[in-house]
């Protein structure tokens, strides 16, 4: 659990003044935010990074020009503790997977307004995963363009129920506990679930809740 009175420090690494300035303009309206400064290059990057400390790091892909995120991956290692998120104007999905194998699970467009920033933001420094909904029409949409979700309804109010819980974070254990049934119950719901919507994990099933509408918010423990 977070604590409610402490404060994060925030640091930019991006080169595009107006996103940057915009950026600084929304932490300076919420006072557990603090703007620590900007990032104009990886090397000035590595050297803030190594002297002071930062909770969360903002920044785009392009800033560090390589294809396969080895910069992001090396910075991770090098601290653990520190929060990422991903602003960046576009994304193909094979690039989001790739920042989801790293561990980067936040992540939004340029074009996202000031809300959805912020929840971004919170849900990051919480380490909780957040997908933009333009980053989970994406993930959302086959190769061909079509959309995964056909029939929004095939579930039944029960199992909608319970994806509804999953997304909130809840284990099988608790499911079972709120809901006063069995554990193996609960578990029969989760294998009907994904065979009828054709999905692997959790993470696919609350992307799925969200674009059905099942699930209101973006923010969601995985």
């Amino acid at each position: 659990m977070t604590d409610p009175g402490k404060t994060y420090r925030v640091l930019i690494a991006d080169i595009q003044f107006l996103v940057t300035e915009a950026i600084r303009s929304v932490l300076s309206g919420h006072d557990k935010y603090i703007y620590a400064g900007q990032a104009e290059n990886p090397y000035e990057l590595t050297n803030i990074l190594r002297k002071e400390d930062i909770d969360l790091l903002i920044t785009d892909p392009v800033f560090f020009d390589d294809e396969d995120s080895g910069s992001l991956k090396f910075i991770l290692s090098q601290y653990p503790e520190l929060s990422v998120l991903i602003l960046t104007h576009s994304l193909t999905r094979n690039e989001v997977n790739k920042l989801d194998k790293i561990g980067i699970k936040n992540i939004l467009y340029k074009t996202t307004d000031q809300d959805e920033l912020m929840s971004a933001i919170d849900a990051a420094v919480k380490k909780k995963k957040y997908y933009g909904g333009e980053v989970i029409d994406l993930l959302m949409t086959k190769e061909n363009g079509t959309n995964h979700i056909k029939e929004p309804l095939t579930l039944t109010p029960a199992e909608i129920r319970i994806v509804e819980l999953i997304a909130g974070g809840l284990t099988t254990k608790e499911i079972a506990d709120k809901k006063c049934i069995s554990f193996h119950t609960v578990m029969s719901h989760r294998k009907n679930i994904f065979r009828k919507l054709n999905i692997n994990n959790a993470s696919e099933l609350v992307m799925y809740a969200v674009r059905a509408g099942w699930v209101d918010a973006i923010e969601y423990h995985i």
